[in-house]
C-alpha cells in the first residue's frame, strides 16, 4: 500500500492524486479504467470522500474523467488542433492516429439575426440552417459547434447526417469552405453543452468563433461557434507556410 504521511503540511488527498497520477504515468494507456474508487479508498486507507477529492484533482488536470455508472478513465493525452485556411477537424484527428467522431444533435431551419447575421453578412430575417454538432476522439468528447450556414452549404447540409462536415459539402454541393476569420475567447459553458462534453459547468470551455468563405463563389456561408474542452485541446495558429510541431509536454 503506498505510503501516506499524515501532519506533513500537504493534504492526504494531495498525496493520494500524486500517487495516482504516478501510476497514470508509468503503467496505464488512454481510455484505461482506473480501479473502482471503493478499491483505491481500501488501497489507501481512507473514505471515499478524500479518494473522490484526489480523483476529482486528476479531473480537473485534464488525466482522467469519471463515466456515470462505469467508473474513472484515463484521457488521451492533449490534442493540437491548427486553425488556419483550411481548419478540418476529422482530417486532423485522423492525421493524429485517432478515431474522429462527428455526431449531428440537432438541425433547425431559422432567420439570421443580430451577431450571426452579421458574421454571415446577410440581412437579418434571412433563412440560415443551424447544425449542432459534437466533435471527439471516439467516445470522448473534444467541442461541440454550432454551424449557421447559407447558400449552396446549406442546401447541402439539409441532407447531412454526421461525419465530416466539410466532405459532406464538397461531394453534395461542389462547396469548399475556407476559414477567413477566427475569435478565441473563454467562457463556462451553456448547461447543454457542459453535458455534451461532459464537463463541470465551473469548468471554462475553449470558444472559437469562425467565419467560413466558400472558395468557389468567394462568399461566406458558414459562420461557427465552437467550444472546445481546454483540458483535452490545445489550439495552434500559425502563419501559412510555417510548419509547425506538437509542443513539448508542460
Amino acid at each position: 500500500m503506498p505510503q501516506l504521511v499524515r501532519h506533513s503540511g500537504i493534504a492526504v488527498w494531495a498525496q493520494i492524486a500524486d500517487a495516482l497520477r504516478r501510476e497514470i504515468e508509468r503503467s496505464l494507456d488512454e481510455s484505461d479504467w482506473m480501479p473502482a474508487e471503493p478499491e483505491l479508498a481500501a488501497r489507501f486507507g481512507v473514505n471515499r470522500h478524500t479518494l473522490r477529492r484526489a480523483v476529482d484533482e486528476l479531473i480537473a488536470e485534464g488525466l482522467v474523467e469519471r463515466v456515470h455508472g462505469r467508473g474513472t478513465r484515463v484521457l488521451a493525452r492533449g490534442l493540437v488542433y491548427g486553425i488556419g485556411r483550411d481548419t478540418r477537424f476529422t482530417e486532423r484527428l485522423a492525421a493524429s492516429g485517432r478515431t474522429a467522431r462527428v455526431t449531428l444533435l440537432d438541425r433547425a431551419e431559422i432567420v439570421a439575426e443580430g451577431g450571426f447575421a452579421r458574421r454571415l453578412r446577410v440581412a437579418e430575417g434571412t433563412p440560415v440552417l443551424r447544425l449542432r454538432t459534437l466533435r471527439g476522439d471516439g467516445d470522448v468528447p473534444y467541442a461541440v459547434t454550432l454551424h449557421f450556414l447559407t447558400g449552396a452549404a446549406a442546401e447541402a447540409a439539409r441532407t447531412y447526417e454526421g461525419g465530416s462536415l466539410t466532405r459532406h459539402l464538397r461531394e453534395a454541393a461542389g462547396v469548399t469552405l475556407d476559414r477567413v476569420e477566427s475569435l478565441i475567447t473563454t467562457r463556462l459553458p451553456l448547461p447543454e453543452d457542459a453535458i455534451a462534453l461532459r464537463m463541470p459547468r465551473t469548468q471554462p470551455v475553449l470558444r472559437v468563433k469562425g467565419v467560413n468563405a466558400c472558395r468557389e463563389c468567394g462568399k461566406v456561408q458558414e459562420y461557427a461557434i465552437s467550444q472546445f474542452r481546454g483540458d483535452h485541446i490545445q489550439l495552434s495558429v500559425a502563419e501559412p507556410g510555417w510548419a509547425t510541431e506538437d509542443p513539448p509536454p508542460d
